[in-house]
This record gives structure tokens, C-alpha cells and sequence, in this order.
């Protein structure tokens, strides 16, 4: 009976409950019976949260009962990646050494978005700490693909993108700090925001230094919205962004008016396109489809399209010296200690590693060059667009792969238009671009300028009204 009711956004939910033209009991009953039926193929959610979720819709509906005025979010149900704490309910990081943890704080966002109403369903599976671009980890089941259960739905935000691409929510969480809210957006066919630096605040993620792991990637990291249309990310920025004394990065938002973003009209834009960042092994697929969707973005806008490279070399050896900069390198080698062989292979490589000063600081050169190439190639351009990714969806339990367009590449250079922007802390966004021949998503990348998040939602929703995607879903074989 509610079926066609949980396929609806987020921003017609709330309105609909709002109205009382459905309960948020319903909805949110609706809800954790379809992931009762998805939730074991797809192994999005680590930690399910039915009994509270039940209970916030019980005083969602109560509120409404007694003429109180409903938050935004009025009974929407969303997921919470398993790196963003949670008052009350377990967040392990993926890690065997957080395998019980309970936070006694939410982080800004999961506070933000409960203060509007919104029913929390539970926590989805990332990848250990979140280093790495797909969703395996020493603790749960790798969480799958929708459009197929044998390929990988990215990461690190991996069961939030699979979760909303099952249709198990409208709205969640993601963490993006080197690509892990576009990745998974890419590869599961929804959307994907990472606002500038400092729009979504974090805390306690990122900036407390008690939890080794935890407390890493502090100038990369950002939480963005991942959902199934652009309105809905944009109620979110509503909701989330924002000063918080608690983050010393975070910088007011008096600038973007949010849920007008989607409807601003696009003046004749210039725009500049990069398949390949003029170094990117792309898999043809992927080179096809994205060019396709550029063209057709910019032909039925009216916008001009110059083929266009930023100019800066690949950057890949400075991202990872970053995140081991970031790294509590005493407290997490100290665990790899304790933990053994229950820590992910690859983590265990990095903390075995003997970093050296000057590793790092020119990592930091590194950074500021592509910042620098970045800017300089921005004044040229209001919007840059790219592939997301530069492979479709790959088969489970890899962490990348090591041949593209028949180059061999290191595991992670398929994540190579992701990171720079976390570099950068520019605004980013990734959109379903179109599928592969065999049913696969592909995303496309709308970058902007420092600090012009608004035009990217904009462009983005330009983008979904040219080439609608919500209506389009998994085929769910063999899932009820």
C-alpha cells in the first residue's frame, strides 16, 4: 500500500505527513519492511535502528496531534554513515577496535537533521575509518550494488549509496574526504553533494583527538547530503549548514540561499569539460557517456563548452601522504598492535609504512600547486565538469582496478577526478550521468568555483531536468 509512497522524495514525505495525508508511523513501518526484505541481499545497514526510528515517527505524530509546528523534515526517514557518530547507538568506524563503541555526543549533522523531524533508521557500512574507496571492512558483509549484486556500490559511504539506491531511504548521510560521498553516488546512480570546506560543520568526527582513526583526514574530510533528487540535497544544506563553535573550519552560509539554489536560472554559462584531466586512464564506457551528457547539458542550456584540462600533474602520491599526515599514526599503530589481523590489509600498510618529514611537506607542496592550478583555471570558467569516476561499478572485494583502457594503474586511480576538490575544498557534486551497456551507473562531476555551491545545485538540478533519474531503479532480481 505504500510502496509508491516510499519511491517519493524527501521533500514530498515531509509535506505529505505534514498534511497528515499519511502518519510518520506509516511511513517509517513502510520503511523498515522493505529493508526487512532488501536489507539481506544489499548489506547496507551495519547497525539498523528500528526500535528508535519508530519511536521518533511516534512523536513526530504526536507533535502533529497536538498542533505543534513539524520540522523540515517531518517523519523523513535517512541513514547515517557508520563514521558519523551517534548519541546512543553504536558507531564502529568499521574497525574490530570500535566493534562496541557508543558516542556520547551526535555530530552536528545527525543533531541538526533530528531537531527537523527526521526519523533515523540506522547506521550504514563503510570501509575501515573510511580509507578506501569501496565498502569492505574486518566487521560486516561488503555492502552490494543494487543494479548489481556482484559489483561494488563505491565507498567509503557505501551502504548509504546502496541503501538509497535499493530505495530503503530518501535521504542519507555521507562523508566525502576524498571523494566518498560522489563515489558511491557514481556507482549506485543517485546524487551526491560535497559543499566547500567549512559549509557542513563536523564534530565530533575528524576533530576529537581521544579516538585514533576516528580523529583523522581534519583538512580533507566534509559531510554531505547523498539522495535520489537535487531538492532533496538542497533541503538538507538547508538544514546542516551552518557555523558550530565546535568546528574551527566551519563558515557562515548567509551566501546561499539553499532551497532557492535548484530553481536559479543558469545564465549563459562557460564551461569548461575534461574527460581525462589530460593524464586519467578512462574506461572508454565511461569516457562515452559522460562526454555525451556534457554536450547535451551544455546544448540544451544554452551554456558553451570548451574542452579543457586544469593543467596540474596527477597528484595521487600527495593525497595519500596527506591522509597519513592526518592520521594519529602513534594511536593507530598502537592498535594495529592489539588488533592484529583484524585490521584491513591496506590500513595496516599505510601505519607499517616509514613516513619520512619531508614526504609530507612535499605533499603539502603538492596541495597548494593543484590549488593554485585549480583557481587559476577557474577564473576562465564558471562550472568544470568531469567523470565522476573513471570506471563503471567493478566486482566486490577489490580496492580498485589495477588495468584501465588498457594501462596498467595503481588500485586507486580510478578515484583520480574525486580527490583534487577535497584539495581544494571546492564545491562538487556527482550526477547519474547514464549506464553502461550492461545496466551499470555512470556519474558525471559539476565542480565549481570556491564558495559557488549554489550555481553547482543549480546546474545539477538544470542537469536532472534535462535527464531525469529518480524514476529510474534496479531491476531488484530475486529480491522481493
Amino acid at each position: 500500500m505504500f510502496d509508491p509512497l516510499l519511491d517519493e522524495d524527501a521533500t514530498t514525505l515531509a509535506k505529505l505527513i505534514r498534511d497528515g495525508e499519511v502518519s510518520a508511523r506509516e511511513i517509517t513501518q513502510a520503511t523498515l519492511e522493505r529493508m526487512d526484505q532488501r536489507e539481506p541481499h544489499i548489506h547496507a545497514f551495519c547497525t539498523p535502528t528500528p526500535d528508535i526510528a519508530l519511536a521518533q515517527a511516534k512523536s513526530v505524530d504526536a507533535k502533529r496531534a497536538r498542533g505543534d509546528t513539524l520540522g523540515a523534515l517531518a517523519g523523513v526517514p535517512f541513514a547515517v554513515k557508520d563514521l558519523i557518530c551517534t548519541a546512543g547507538v553504536k558507531t564502529t568506524s568499521g574497525s574490530v577496535a570500535y566493534k562496541d563503541f557508543i558516542p556520547e555526543d551526535d555530530d552536528i549533522t545527525v543533531e541538526r537533521l533530528l531537531a527537523a523531524d527526521a526519523v533515523m533508521l540506522g547506521k550504514t557500512t563503510a570501509p575501515e575509518f573510511g580509507y578506501s574507496g569501496v565498502g569492505h571492512n574486518p566487521l560486516f558483509p561488503s555492502p552490494r550494488n543494487p543494479w548489481d549484486l556482484n559489483m561494488t556500490p563505491g565507498g567509503s559511504s557505501a551502504g548509504s549509496g546502496a541503501a538509497l539506491a535499493a530505495r530503503m531511504c530518501p535521504l542519507a548521510l555521507g562523508s566525502d574526504g576524498g571523494g566518498s560521498v560522489r563515489i558511491p553516488a557514481a556507482h549506485c546512480g543517485v546524487y551526491g553533494f560535497k559543499a566547500s570546506m567549512g559549509r557542513v560543520p563536523l564534530w565530533p568526527g575528524c576533530r576529537d583527538e581521544r579516538y585514533p582513526g576516528v580523529s583523522s583526514w581534519e583538512s580533507l574530510e566534509h559531510i554531505g547530503p547523498m539522495t535520489r533528487t537535487v531538492r532533496d540535497a538542497a533541503l538538507m544544506m538547508s538544514l546542516m549548514a551552518g557555523p558550530d563553535m565546535r568546528d574551527r573550519h566551519s563558515i557562515p552560509c548567509s551566501d546561499v540561499d539553499w532551497l532557492a539554489a535548484p530553481e536559479m536560472p543558469l545564465r549563459k554559462l562557460r564551461i569548461a569539460f575534461s574527460a581525462d584531466f589530460g593524464y586519467v586512464a578512462v574506461d572508454p564506457e565511461v569516457r562515452k557517456v559522460v562526454s555525451a551528457a556534457a554536450e547535451r547539458f551544455a546544448r540544451e542550456l544554452g551554456c558553451e563548452l570548451e574542452l579543457a584540462d586544469p593543467g596540474f600533474s596527477d597528484p595521487g602520491a600527495a593525497f595519500g601522504a596527506l591522509v597519513a599526515l592526518e592520521s594519529d599514526l602513534t594511536g593507530m599503530r598502537k592498535m594495529m598492535s592489539e588488533q592484529g589481523e583484524n585490521m584491513s590489509p591496506h590500513l595496516v600498510a599505510m601505519l607499517q609504512r616509514e613516513w619520512r618529514a619531508e614526504t609530507f611537506t612535499d605533499a603539502i607542496a603538492t596541495r597548494k600547486a593543484v590549488s593554485n592550478s585549480l583557481w587559476r583555471f577557474m577564473q576562465r570558467y564558471d562550472l568544470l565538469i568531469t567523470p565522476t569516476l573513471a570506471t563503471p561499478p567493478f566486482p566486490l572485494n577489490m580496492q580498485g582496478p589495477e588495468i584501465i583502457d588498457g594501462r596498467m594503474v595503481r588500485s586507486d586511480h580510478w578515484l583520480s577526478f574525486c580527490f583534487p576538490f577535497n584539495f581544494t575544498g571546492q564545491p562538487a557534486a556527482s550526477v547519474p550521468a547514464g549506464m553502461t551497456a550492461s545496466g551499470l551507473p555512470i556519474g558525471l562531476q559539476i565542480v565549481g568555483r570556491h564558495l559557488d555551491d549554489a550555481l553547482v545545485l543549480a546546474a545539477s538540478a538544470a542537469f536532472e531536468r534535462i535527464q531525469p533519474w529518480n524514476h529510474h531503479q534496479p531491476a531488484f532480481t530475486g529480491i522481493a
